[in-house]
């Protein structure tokens, strides 16, 4: 065996897109319980939840095994502790410059944009998936539909992971951290907006029908609300998946775009 096909063999095979998004995945991850956010954002939107729900919520007045007073609120707290967790994911990275060893490594825009997107959607998952002492405490104060519960759950989980894409797109066009977190906030909100009965109503008067109902079917409370009700619209899905799926590829053409800056 010749000298160079020694050496050919004894290289490691290049990693597969799906090896290169996962080793991102675990480093952001990581990060994440490297610094005291873990555990401040866990313990806010922990605390928040219960509040809404129980305060604000009427949980117990209410007298109902269910558990809409507590997602109800959901939209909300996302509007400001989403923008908390996708601000550093690139106007960080920008600021010190560690973007640019970033794209000496072998790994593609692609690998970085995923890998960072599902380590963030799996922290704030996790601060969701915590809550789970409301589904046990109104299954032990009565009989809810376990059904409902559960599409709640995954839609809260779906409307996270859309906020999460479109922090991270606006994190990629800035180096400052606090205008990506009011940028991601204030877009958040008026997805929310567009879709209140207030706000449709007040377009009814003057706009063209076919303009509010395009309106309300973008808005993220629409499709949100309706999944909370317990039924599966696969139109409901197809929003929220849409809404990652265009931010991250919004997402990749800002870093090609910024990543000389």
């Amino acid at each position: 065996m010749s000298a160079a096909s020694s050496a050919s063999s004894a290289s490691p095979a290049p990693l597969g897109a799906f090896a290169r998004t996962a080793v991102v995945f675990r480093r952001e991850f990581r990060s994440y319980f490297q610094t005291p956010l873990a555990a401040v954002f866990l313990v806010i939107f922990l605390f928040l939840a219960g509040l809404f729900a129980f305060n604000i919520g009427g949980f117990y007045e209410r007298n109902q095994a269910d558990l809409r007073p507590f997602f109800q609120f959901h939209p909300w707290l996302y509007v400001f502790l989403v923008p908390a967790v996708s601000m550093r994911l690139w106007a960080e990275e920008r600021r010190t410059g560690t973007i640019e060893l970033a794209m000496t490594l072998p790994f593609g825009v692609r690998d970085l944009v995923l890998g960072k997107f599902l380590a963030a959607w799996a922290f704030t998952s996790i601060a969701l998936a915590l809550t789970f002492p409301m589904w046990i405490t109104v299954s032990w104060l009565g009989e809810p539909d376990h059904g409902t519960i559960f599409v709640a759950y995954l839609a809260s989980a779906l409307l996270g992971g859309a906020f999460l894409a479109i922090g991270a797109f606006l994190s990629a066009l800035t180096k400052n951290q606090v205008i990506a977190f009011v940028l991601c906030a204030v877009v958040c909100f008026v997805l929310l907006l567009a879709g209140f009965p207030a706000v449709l109503d007040f377009l009814r008067g003057w706009a063209p029908q076919g303009v509010v109902e395009g309106l309300a079917s973008t808005s993220a409370s629409t499709h949100y609300e309706s999944m909370m009700r317990g039924v599966i619209d696969l139109r409901d899905v197809f929003y929220f998946v849409t809404v990652i799926a265009a931010f991250l590829i919004l997402n990749c053409f800002a870093i090609d775009w910024k990543k000389s800056d």
